[in-house]
């Protein structure tokens, strides 16, 4: 069982900037791939960045050259560093972990931050 633990969310002007963390519970990152997802009230959950035990990243195009996913590989934490925010990223965020070969099995959630994008 992974536990993921989100934080760093609040309320920031656009244009602002928000640093979120989710810490895993032990060293998973060189199995799996580490993602963060935001979700809006009726809204699908919506994949926002990925990075895979590889170290590749992926990136919604909404948030393409603005945000970016990284790992401390010594701190079992991933970042998710979001720059330049506009109103639409306002969501709660998800932290998710997702076995590559295993992903109906082992795919685990945080509880969620919410992030609000306003002035």
């Amino acid at each position: 069982q992974v536990q993921l633990v989100e934080s760093g969310g609040g309320l920031v002007q656009p244009g602002g900037s928000l640093r979120l963390s989710c810490a895993a519970s032990g060293n998973i990152f060189s199995i799996y791939t580490m993602g963060w997802y935001r979700q809006v009230p009726g809204k699908q959950r919506e994949l926002v960045a990925a990075i895979t035990n590889g170290g590749s990243t992926n990136y919604a195009e909404s948030v393409k050259g603005r945000f970016t996913i990284s790992r401390d590989l010594a701190k079992n934490t991933v970042y998710l560093q979001m720059n330049s925010l506009k109103p639409e990223d306002t969501a709660v965020y998800f932290c998710n972990a997702r076995h590559p070969l295993f992903p109906m099995v082992h795919n685990y959630w945080g509880q969620g931050t919410q992030v609000t994008v306003s002035s």
